[in-house]
């Protein structure tokens, strides 16, 4: 069974329709989406008149790129699409490519009014989009300024040092980045500021180097996982540190990794060590450090980062650790089971019914999960228009349609580049799954949340994802007033 396929780097390279378009979606884009958030998506903030209903205001060809950093609001009096309509033109284009099925939901996002419901109660198996319930649960639990801290203490014994794991799986090999997510905390700058205060207090080498992952408890692996996927690196063992969100570099996104990413993490500390002039004994073990005895620290991307990392990239690995740290955060014991449990609290909190829902793991890779249509996209409404801000700073995560992240490569063909630049949703892929959930602004200037959610697919039938990107593409183009 393929596992889900995570996109590359942060800022991938468009597509030739892409490139071209590129300064007419970059301001279509600023103005759609930071509309959007600007507003914060409460019916009472709407104030500008309803543009010419011919071409509305956001989808015509800008003049110039805005300088301005006040967008305007959505129309409050925009009208709200017909069901009938927006059914008739879903039930045209949500169609599998072979077998299987998809079930499907649109919702006014300001009014909570239906707009299309195909068998949205029932469970199906969601791939990826299951980052979608753990980006919320992680915000709501944690914060999005919350950051994690990794630590070198002392020990009894002067001549060790240990590196203890606070939650963070995008350490870098080098100096801290303050500019990055991925790298934002330095092995590099952590070992010189060891070495600092290992001279400091007078200590002489060697060093021996110590690692401490106690933070996350439980099996390492997930045992819903498919060993086929574990093997092709769609994910790996869990441990509280990790390099490169568990991978052996940061700009190799695909193969396999570190089977144990804390020894991994803890050998190249060492060897950072020795660069900053420190005699560094030979191997590595786990044990304890004081925390009274704190050497040095360095601090993580901001969870709120790291959640937009997690949806724009759909790294399963990062999902994962911050699923263990959302458990930490709601008074829970650090493992898999946990985490799903944590998931499954933070949601309830929300008012999102929880009870059908079947959690397997938080990042999607396991046949065991079910979830439906009406979940995510309520899911969705709570991150654009619900009653917790915290929730906004997931919005930039979601993958911009044709654009960045797993829909970089998406959105370029005749029948869905109207969507282009404009649709904004998470994606979902397993061998027989293919999912889409996310919001658009229709040519009427009305926020739609949406989720599709197709099963039991014909594996590699091109035509599921088309169906998918076409149906968001009509809702964006959709004025559909009957």
């Amino acid at each position: 069974m393929m596992g889900v396929k995570n996109g590359g780097s942060r800022k991938r390279v468009p597509t030739a329709w892409g490139r071209l378009m590129w300064p007419v979606l970059l301001a279509v884009v600023l103005l759609c989406v930071g509309a959007v958030v600007v507003s914060g998506m409460a019916p009472g903030l709407f104030s500008v008149p309803r543009p010419s209903p011919s071409i509305p205001a956001w989808q015509q060809q800008p003049t110039q790129l805005s300088g301005s950093s006040a967008l305007l609001p959505l129309d409050d009096k925009a009208p709200v699409p017909l069901t009938s309509e927006v059914s008739r033109l879903l039930d045209g284009t949500l169609k599998p490519d072979g077998a299987g099925n998809i079930s499907g939901m649109v919702i006014d996002a300001i009014t909570g009014k239906v707009l299309f419901d195909r068998d949205a109660n029932a469970n199906r198996i969601p791939a990826s989009n299951m980052k979608l319930l753990t980006a919320v649960a992680a915000l709501k639990a944690l914060g999005p300024d919350a950051r994690f801290t990794t630590k070198v203490l002392g020990s009894d014994n002067p001549s060790t040092v240990v590196l203890t794991g606070g939650g963070d799986v995008l350490l870098g090999a080098s100096a801290s980045d303050p500019s990055a997510i991925l790298g934002r905390a330095g092995l590099a700058s952590l070992a010189a500021d060891t070495a600092a205060a290992l001279a400091a207090a007078g200590v002489q080498g060697p060093i021996t180097v110590k690692v401490d992952d106690s933070l996350f408890t439980g099996p390492a692996l997930n045992p819903a996982w498919s060993l086929d996927d574990v093997a092709a690196g769609e994910t790996a063992p869990l441990y509280s540190l990790a390099l490169n969100s568990g991978r052996y570099s940061p700009g190799v996104q695909t193969g396999p990794r570190p089977q144990d990413s804390a020894m991994t993490t803890a050998q190249a500390f060492a060897e950072q060590l020795a660069a900053a002039g420190v005699m560094v004994s030979p191997g590595v073990e786990r044990a304890k450090g004081l925390p009274t005895k704190v050497l040095a620290t360095a601090e993580s991307a901001t969870v709120s980062e790291q959640v937009d990392l997690m949806l724009e990239t759909s790294d399963n690995f990062l999902a994962e650790a911050l699923g263990r740290m959302t458990a930490a955060a709601s008074g829970k014991e650090t493992t898999y089971d946990a985490a799903t449990a944590a998931v499954r609290q933070r949601l309830g909190e929300l008012g999102i019914a929880t009870d059908s829902m079947q959690l397997a793991d938080v990042s999607g890779l396991a046949l065991e999960n079910q979830v439906s249509a009406r979940q995510f996209a309520e899911v969705v409404r709570a991150i654009t228009s619900g009653p917790d801000p915290a929730l906004r700073s997931a919005l930039d995560g979601f993958p911009v349609a044709g654009l960045t992240g797993t829909l970089n490569d998406r959105y370029g063909d005749a029948s869905t580049a109207g969507g282009a630049g404009l649709v904004r949703a998470k994606t979902g892929t397993l061998n027989t799954v293919i999912a889409l959930s996310g919001y658009v602004v229709d040519a009427d200037g009305r926020l739609l949340v949406f989720s599709f959610i197709g099963n039991g697919l014909d594996p590699g039938a091109a035509g599921n994802k088309v169906a998918m990107d076409r149906s968001a593409s009509v809702l964006a183009s959709c004025g559909c007033r009957g």
